[in-house]
């Protein structure tokens, strides 16, 4: 098990410690807002399950029927976890449709209010720490189920909110209130997330920020060539795909061509992590004007 496998394990963990606290302060008050923020919390669980699988399929090696690896299972998991989100906000906006026709008195208020709290802070500083994670390894799984938690943070503390109005005010409709603005924010996030994923299976191109240091590495590091053209890149999971086409002059040696390869490969495997380098050797006559020129 990979460090990405065990991050989404203890992010079930974290989900399952936090869903029985909302489920306890839910048992407590008989807050809607406390219900709906439960259920959702229960995604959060069945969601770090699906990155735990898109993990390990991601992390199995290429073969005769994907000879490019597995990468792109991280992206079905994010999808998967953005649906589910829609889902629980659509199960929150139904309760709290239903909890505005009939409002409801709560128990023990301030004690619910407690508990909440208690699990508001630990999915908060997962959800920081699984995102910061998420980013320094490039996984699209572990970012996606980091922002699931953030949401489910985000309904917490609209939750919370909702709570102490109540408490203040004694309005009780005020609880569904809060509970149905909460969930069409979720709605939006999950909306988010699912667009995002969608765009990784179409072989969305990499940041403009990384195709600038990949060029310039080329330019940098390919002496000996003339340029380099027709650079694309792509995002699979935690790989980067590279391919371009290098110029060299036309009495160059095949193996002279191929220390250049080499030599650019290598720069930019140290600068890239997960980065696949393809590169297609040209002759001088095959130079374009929109080239890489290299120093």
């Amino acid at each position: 098990m990979d460090r990405t496998q065990k991050a989404a394990l203890a992010s079930a963990g974290v989900g399952l410690l936090v869903t029985g606290l909302k489920f306890a302060a839910w048992w407590l008050t008989g807050s809607l807002a406390l219900y709906s923020d439960a259920l959702e919390s229960i995604i959060n669980v069945v969601a770090a399950v699906f990155a735990l699988v898109a993990l390990r399929v991601a992390a199995t090696p290429a073969d005769a029927e994907h000879p490019y690896g597995h990468h792109k299972a991280e992206y079905f998991s994010a999808v998967i976890e953005g649906a589910l989100i829609i889902v629980a906000a659509l199960l929150i906006l139904r309760e709290s449709y239903y909890g505005i026709l009939a409002p409801k008195a709560l128990d023990a208020p301030v004690l619910g209010l407690a508990v909440n709290v208690a699990a508001t802070a630990i999915n908060g500083v997962w959800a920081v720490y699984l995102m910061r994670l998420g980013r320094r390894w490039r996984s699209p799984a572990l970012i996606a189920d980091a922002k699931h938690v953030m949401a489910d943070v985000f309904t917490s503390g609209g939750v919370l909110v909702g709570l102490g109005l109540v408490i203040a005010t004694g309005y009780a409709v005020l609880d569904p209130i809060v509970a149905g603005l909460v969930a069409l924010n979720i709605l939006w996030s999950g909306w988010g997330m699912v667009r995002e994923s969608v765009d990784g299976l179409m072989d969305r191109a990499a940041p403009p920020e990384l195709v600038r240091r990949i060029r310039a590495l080329i330019s940098v590091h390919g002496e000996g060539a003339l340029e380099a053209h027709d650079v694309r890149t792509r995002h699979a999971g935690q790989a980067t795909f590279i391919d371009f086409h290098l110029v060299v002059p036309a009495e160059m040696t095949v193996q002279e061509a191929h220390a250049i390869c080499d030599r650019v490969e290598a720069a930019i495997e140290a600068e890239v992590e997960g980065a696949v380098v393809v590169i297609h050797v040209e002759p001088a006559d095959h130079a374009k004007a929109m080239g890489v020129p290299v120093l």
